[in-house]
């Protein structure tokens, strides 16, 4: 068991979805007198693993977890949506739609959603008779601070994790524990989630110090200990560790990392060892892979599509100014190695070297041409090329030049960790109005507030909203210059 899945989560992603998913096809074969052929066993297969990942990327589970139950299945239905959309693209792709029966396909589409929803709030129900009954796993945390208040408000908000708090363990006189009740109340980062219960949170009472635990343990039969002291209390979490294995108790450490603004904080293991990776790229594994894939695929239609308007421009820069047509400076791509980034060009001169002064309103740079170019971002399209050469990102933070990077690394806190990620031709600072010239630093710090935003709350959604977005933006010719 794992405190950030739920027993009953897992079990619905391990063994109740996917179980309703396989026996709704069989059952709809055995129906319509079909035999259940080997082409039916792999369009299975294929289904468990596309359906895991949808449900997990919409937060499904989140959603029943919260106890919003419209919510759920709304969202259920919308991603068995995307799972048939899915699926009807690579059956007819591999051209092994012509395997299955179109009365089958049809009935199990719109069977079973109607059982993964019917199936969820049966467990529902039953969760939320144990949870008014009280059948609930008693805990304790060892150590009050922020990061454990944190947790109980948590737990709180999700009583479907079926955890009973019964009280505190701290060594620490009553002003100080005080205080740390009144920094966290006061704190406005620590306010409930949005779509949660409002209501006081029972943080419970002091039990005693830390001598008094096990005792306390062993008396109450405490079903989990939540130790939550700070790194320089290694004695004594120690003496606990060497203590507690005396009790059948579940014991748990939650580390002080979340003190800390994180950006895609998550464990790890190296061989056998935990680690946590505590400022990481969203796009590792899966996540990755999707990410270029529809890169790859977006940046490769945009460019069949716009051919022909990336020639005219080609042509009306080469004819209307001296030199290149393609304007190539440095930039900071992915883990900040260096990168050539393609433009039209746009001015008459060519700038890549220690000062670079960005471009302004009227610049007197600009070529004929230049000055619209850059109010439409056409100057940007053959970036599109950067991005089939995996050196770019249709969506993600924009690359600057290398002059200004070592000129805002030493200003702007955090500046670097916008590399964990391939710059993007757009982004999330671009889209709400954090484009063209940065002449004061205020400006930048904005700009690179929503880079790390994207990158702490990166999905393909939220890709989607900023291509959107930024369609929009381009229409309405907004300060890009």
């Amino acid at each position: 068991m794992t405190v950030n899945d739920l027993p009953i989560v897992a079990f619905f992603k391990h063994l109740l979805d996917p179980f309703i998913i396989w026996s709704m096809l069989i059952l709809t074969t055995w129906l319509y007198q079909e035999d259940f052929t080997s082409y039916y066993l792999i369009l299975v297969i294929i289904t468990f693993f596309i359906s895991s990942y949808i449900f997990e990327r919409i937060l499904v589970y989140r959603n029943w977890r919260k106890g919003r139950l419209l919510a759920y299945m709304r969202d259920t239905v919308m991603g068995w949506l995307i799972i048939v959309v899915i699926l009807i693209f690579l059956g007819y792709a591999t051209k092994f739609h012509n395997q299955f029966s179109g009365e089958v396909l049809l009935t199990w589409f719109i069977v079973t959603p109607l059982m993964l929803i019917a199936s969820h709030l049966t467990v529902h129900s039953i969760v939320a008779n144990l949870y008014h009954k009280g059948e609930l796993r008693s805990a304790i945390i060892i150590g009050i601070n922020e990061n454990s208040l944190h947790f109980i408000r948590h737990i709180a908000d999700h009583p479907f994790f079926l955890i009973n708090f019964q009280g505190y363990f701290d060594e620490r006189s009553s002003t100080r524990i005080a205080s740390s009740f009144e920094s966290y109340t006061t704190n406005s980062s620590n306010q409930p989630e949005i779509g949660t219960d409002t209501r006081p949170i029972n943080f419970g009472s002091r039990l005693g110090g830390l001598e008094g635990v096990v005792s306390y343990v062993q008396k109450h039969s405490i079903d989990m200990v939540f130790i939550s002291l700070p790194m320089s209390s290694q004695p004594r979490i120690q003496k606990l560790m060497d203590e507690l294995p005396d009790t059948t108790t579940s014991i748990y450490f939650l580390p002080d990392i979340y003190i800390f603004d994180l950006m895609q904080a998550r464990f790890e293991y190296i061989g056998d060892i935990p680690v946590v990776a505590m400022n990481e790229s969203p796009f590792t594994g899966i996540d990755g892979v999707v990410k270029s894939i529809s890169d790859f695929v977006l940046a490769l239609i945009i460019i069949i599509l716009l051919f022909p308007v990336m020639a005219c421009i080609a042509l009306a820069v080469k004819f209307t100014s001296p030199g290149p047509i393609i304007f190539k400076q440095r930039r900071y791509g992915l883990n900040g190695e260096e990168i050539t980034v393609y433009k039209f060009r746009s001015m008459t001169v060519i700038e890549d070297g220690a000062n670079i002064q960005q471009a302004q309103e009227n610049d007197q740079r600009f070529t004929r041409i230049g000055g619209f170019l850059r109010r439409t971002s056409l100057d940007e399209l053959p970036q599109f090329f950067n991005v089939l050469q995996g050196r770019m990102s249709i969506v993600g933070p924009r690359p600057h030049a290398v002059a200004h990077n070592e000129l805002y690394r030493k200003l702007i806190k955090g500046y670097m960790l916008r590399h964990k990620a391939k710059p993007g031709i757009t982004g999330w600072a671009q889209v709400n109005g954090w484009r063209g010239e940065t002449e004061v630093l205020e400006k930048m710090q904005a700009r690179i507030e929503h880079d790390l935003y994207y990158l702490k709350h990166w999905s393909i959604w939220l890709d989607l909203w900023i291509i959107l977005k930024t369609v929009l933006i381009v229409l309405r010719k907004d300060n890009a210059y």
